[in-house]
């Protein structure tokens, strides 16, 4: 049972809750591009994820299978144990994700909105795959099933959701205890009294413990995002940026020691040669202002549209990912990469966008070809006759005399 699938539903009726209490509470939370950046950011990390899962898994099964020191069965308080020690390793997971440039390189997905809200829980890496599975080893060789392993990283994901919200003040006694919207707000800015604190997922008692816990104060409101700025709205771009500036500081750097030592230094730790002749401004906050692009509403409604087929087509996926080989999960993570690129250009009003959106659209069309030929998609059935319908009447649109007027009002 997939208990982030299950809660896809409960993820909009939530958002769409947050958005009603904006409009009855007078704020202003929410920009649709950056939503929407954040939502594509998710779904590709979930596509991602049926490629990539599989090493998580396996890596904890094989520790599990030849490592387990301990024989323990799925009684409640084993459960409990491991919603527990989970939470303990994803505080470590977490906090090396914020101390270490590679892993922050996997990381700063997550950071990168400079808004606060629930469509930000859900703006997840598609490389964590990469390096945080080995934070979790001990629990395999403690002797947690894979299963209940499973099931207890599902539920610290689902309980972070809830907290990246504005409209949730202080909680009294509870902020003691666990992890709350006040001290997760906190660990989300780029001030500087702010900055790396609070990883916790469930539990803030571990940050009091390690001296890594930040109150969020009155005097000092947030400022939500990163220091150097994403400013873009493509998803590839989010999970790329900062792996991509430590292979050129890599590259540039002098030293052969530089050259490797830059990917497991302190985040923002540059060599000094790069950094000289390269440097880096971060903004002032003082007179920070959010990433932008000017684009009319229609185009905007239309981005949002476009994107609920990537979110109903990843859906589908997820349900019968079980069943299907690797050579058609990836076919299928090819088509949700380069639609959400697509959008991506489209919001951020590229002069080539509109071209590229043809293309997206005719790509739609020999997908929905392709996935009848490899079982995904009844041949002639309601889903697969709605999809191509869609793809047309964009493509009618894109070409309406109205459509094509200047994209910018």
């Amino acid at each position: 049972m997939n208990l982030i699938l299950l809660a896809v539903p409960f993820f909009f009726l939530l958002i769409a809750a947050e958005l009603l209490a904006d409009r009855l509470r007078g704020v202003r939370s929410y920009r649709l591009a950056d939503a929407l950046n954040s939502l594509s950011a998710g779904v590709l990390s979930q596509a991602s994820g049926l490629l990539s899962k599989a090493i998580a898994v396996l890596g904890y099964a094989f520790a599990y299978e030849y490592l387990h020191l301990l024989e323990l069965s799925d009684e409640l308080w084993v459960w409990v144990l491991a919603f527990v020690l989970y939470d303990f390793c994803y505080y470590w997971n977490h906090r090396f994700g914020h101390e270490r440039n590679v892993f922050w390189a996997s990381h700063v997905v997550h950071h990168q909105s400079e808004e606060y809200n629930l469509s930000t829980a859900l703006r997840q890496t598609s490389t964590g795959f990469l390096l945080s599975w080995i934070f979790y080893l001990p629990m395999a060789v403690l002797g947690v099933p894979p299963l209940v392993f499973v099931s207890v990283a599902a539920l610290n994901l689902l309980y972070q959701f809830w907290v990246h919200t504005r409209h949730v003040p202080k909680l009294g006694w509870y902020e003691w205890f666990f992890v709350t919207p006040s001290n997760h707000r906190v660990h989300h800015a780029q001030n500087p009294v702010y900055m790396d604190r609070n990883y916790g997922g469930v539990f803030i008692l571990w940050d009091r413990l390690f001296g890594t816990f930040q109150e969020e104060l009155e005097e000092e409101p947030v400022v939500f995002g990163v220091t150097v700025p994403l400013q873009s709205w493509n998803p590839l771009w989010a999970n790329l940026q900062f792996y991509v500036q430590l292979w050129r500081d890599a590259v540039r750097a002098g030293s052969w020691w530089d050259k490797l030592r830059i990917w497991f230094m302190p985040t923002g730790w540059r060599p000094a040669d790069v950094a000289a002749r390269y440097p880096m401004v971060k903004q002032d906050l003082s007179r920070f202002r959010k990433f932008e692009v000017p684009l009319a509403r229609r185009h905007k409604v239309y981005a949002a549209l476009q994107f609920a087929i990537y979110v109903l087509g990843v859906s589908g996926l997820l349900a019968v990912a079980a069943e299907q080989p690797l050579a058609v999960l990836f076919g299928a993570w090819l088509w949700v990469a380069f639609g959400l690129y697509c959008i991506g250009a489209w919001l951020e009003n590229r002069t080539f966008a509109r071209w590229l959106e043809v293309a997206r659209l005719f790509a739609n069309l020999a997908a929905l070809a392709w996935a009848q030929q490899v079982g995904l998609l009844e041949e002639g059935g309601l889903s697969w006759m709605l999809l191509a319908a869609w793809s047309l009447a964009s493509l009618l649109w894109l070409f309406w005399p109205a459509s094509r007027a200047a994209r910018v009002a």
